[in-house]
This record gives C-alpha cells, sequence and structure tokens, in this order.
C-alpha cells in the first residue's frame, strides 16, 4: 500500500491527514542531546550510524508518518570544499564569503562521490522504517547564497540583496552554480530511494514577488523540475504573497507557513495539496489551545486537494516532546 504521506502529497483521499514536523529529528528531544553531546553538526550529519538514529528517534517517539533526513542545508556546500562551520549559538559560518565571479568559479560542483555518507545513511533507514515515509531535502539556491554571500546568518540580507541588485551576472551564476549543487544532492537521496523531496528557501520572504520572480524563481525551478519520481514539497518562511511562485517552481506540494491560513494558501495555489501550518510557538501553551489551533488547521487544510500536517517552521528547542506525541494522536484520530 502506498505510504499516507505519498498519497496526501498525490491529492488522493486518506484515511486520516498524515502529520510529521519540520526539525523533528533533534533539538526538543532529551534523547537527541544525549547522543550528541561532544559531537559538532555537521560531524554529526557525516556519520551514517549517527544520521540514522537521529533520523528514527522522532519516528519511534511520537509516531509521525514521515521521517526527515537528519542533515543541515550547507552539508552539500561543505561536500563541496566550501570552508565553513555551524557554530553554536550562530549557525553557519562561512570562512570566505562569495562576493565576486572569481569567488564564483572557484566554487566547484559536488558530485555524488562527495556524499556517500548519505546515501549509507539512507540504506540504513530504509531497512527500519517501514510504512513510514522518508523525506531528503535541501536548501534553495537563494537561502544558500545568502549564506555564502553574508558569511553567516543575517536579518536583513543587505550584502545578499546588494549583490543581487548590483552585480546580477554574478548572482545569477552563483544561484546557477547552487542549483547544480542542490540537485546533484537531491538526486543523490532520490537515486538511494527517499519517499519524497523537500526544498527549504527559509529566507525567500526577504524577497518582494517581482525580485523572486527575477533572481530567484528560475534557479529554484532548475532544481525542482529536473527531479522525478517523488512528490516535490517547497517551503519558505515570510512567503505568503510568494506562493503562486513557489509553485510555479514546479513543486507538487507548496508548504505554508503559520502566517497565511491554509484556505487562504489554497486560494492562491489552486489544486496543489499544501502542508503545514501550526505555528510553532502554540505548542508552548495549554494543551487545549494546541487541539483547538490544531483542529482549525485541519478544517483550514481540507480545503486543499491534499494535506499534509505540519508546523508552519521547525520544532522549537523548548518545546515538550510529550506535548507533540499527543498532537499526532489528535491528528490521527480526526478523519
Amino acid at each position: 500500500m502506498t505510504k499516507l504521506l505519498l498519497r496526501a502529497a498525490r491529492g488522493e483521499s486518506v484515511p486520516h491527514t498524515p502529520v510529521w514536523f519540520m526539525r523533528q529529528a533533534g533539538r526538543s528531544l532529551p534523547e537527541y542531546r544525549e547522543l550528541r553531546a561532544g559531537i559538532g553538526m555537521l560531524e554529526s550529519c557525516r556519520r551514517p550510524d549517527l544520521v540514522c538514529e537521529i533520523t528514527l528517534q522522532p519516528v519511534r517517539r511520537h509516531k509521525v508518518d514521515a521521517a526527515i533526513l537528519y542533515s543541515d542545508i550547507v552539508v552539500p556546500l561543505q561536500a563541496a570544499g566550501i570552508d565553513l562551520d555551524i557554530v553554536a549559538g550562530t549557525g553557519p559560518v562561512v570562512a570566505s564569503p562569495v562576493r565576486t565571479m572569481a569567488d564564483v568559479t572557484a566554487t566547484r560542483p559536488l558530485e555524488a562521490g562527495d556524499v556517500t555518507f548519505v546515501t549509507e545513511a539512507i540504506r540504513l533507514l530504509l531497512a527500519e522504517l517501514g510504512s513510514t515515509a522518508l523525506i531528503g531535502f535541501a536548501g534553495a539556491p537563494f537561502t544558500l547564497a545568502s549564506y555564502l554571500i553574508e558569511g553567516g546568518p543575517s536579518r536583513h540580507h543587505v550584502l545578499t540583496k546588494a549583490l543581487m541588485y548590483g552585480a546580477p551576472d554574478v548572482w545569477h551564476a552563483l544561484c546557477e552554480r547552487l542549483a547544480d549543487i542542490t540537485r546533484t544532492f537531491l538526486q543523490v537521496q532520490i537515486d538511494a530511494g527517499v519517499d519524497a523531496i523537500q526544498l527549504f528557501d527559509s529566507w525567500a520572504g526577504a524577497l518582494s514577488e517581482a525580485d523572486y520572480r527575477r533572481f530567484v524563481l528560475p534557479h529554484s525551478r532548475a532544481v525542482l523540475s529536473s527531479l522525478s519520481g517523488c512528490p516535490r514539497i517547497h517551503f519558505g518562511v515570510g512567503t505568503s504573497e510568494l506562493l503562486p511562485a513557489m509553485a510555479e517552481a514546479d513543486a507538487d506540494v507548496v508548504g505554508v507557513d503559520w502566517r497565511t491560513p491554509l484556505d487562504v494558501a489554497t486560494s492562491r495555489v489552486p489544486g496543489r495539496p499544501l502542508q503545514g501550518n501550526l505555528d510553532p510557538c502554540v505548542l508552548l501553551a495549554p494543551w487545549e489551545v494546541v487541539a483547538a489551533e490544531a483542529r482549525r488547521v485541519l478544517a483550514e487544510g481540507s480545503k486543499a486537494p491534499g494535506h499534509i500536517f505540519n508546523l508552519g517552521h521547525g520544532v522549537l528547542p523548548e518545546t515538550d516532546p510529550d506535548v507533540l506525541t499527543r498532537l499526532v494522536e489528535l491528528i490521527h484520530s480526526t478523519e
């Protein structure tokens, strides 16, 4: 029988709405923190045994309908030779930011052989997951470019936009290279057997629709249109006004953050299954509030051709894991 998440992603009937959570594998789980003690983030992403165990932890605990491969969006960048690290409390930090055409030219493509640890981790996971779907993922070119240009996380993406507007030739050359890296990374995951993939464009909401269509859409479309054989989910934060354009990137499922009700989102991307979109902060409220908000999301999501329940962004570290488990039980018991 087809896995529940895949049926929803294709707009087929399901006995109940499938559910998984972005960042479910990690920060809120004590077993994760114990396992990761003394091990750097990127090192843990390169060890198939750890990737497998961390990916499985929320499946065992919460009984979610999908696992998402434990990784990070900068993993393929490091594998392609870019000098970067994930600094606790800060995020990705790039040793030499990319800001000129020479910098872009010096950035080499990713080869499948650079990420054999991903293939091995997926092999281990498929032997364990059974009817639970496995989602692979990667960062979209705009979000990856932002990290590379800024040298790390940025609130306003000033240097990114300055390059985008002031040197569009450099910008597009960089995004073409990043699209190629992302495409290779996702294809490795598909070839290894993941059931679906998600393209994260975490910072795309910093753009106007016109700028998104000019500077970003061609590169995200180049990634997603080149992939086949499994559902393709496209997600961004603060992208309410960008949803139609993001759907045009050849996404099968459009992820929606908590700012846009799903019944509104489906009017903007008619005919597309949706994923989302409970505000992660709601999980810190009393259970009665969590349950009421979850039922609202389910009701709004029922207007779409298919609905995959998720948060509007990732699980917050402060979240009580027992609330997530209880939420999954609620979703599964609601027809």
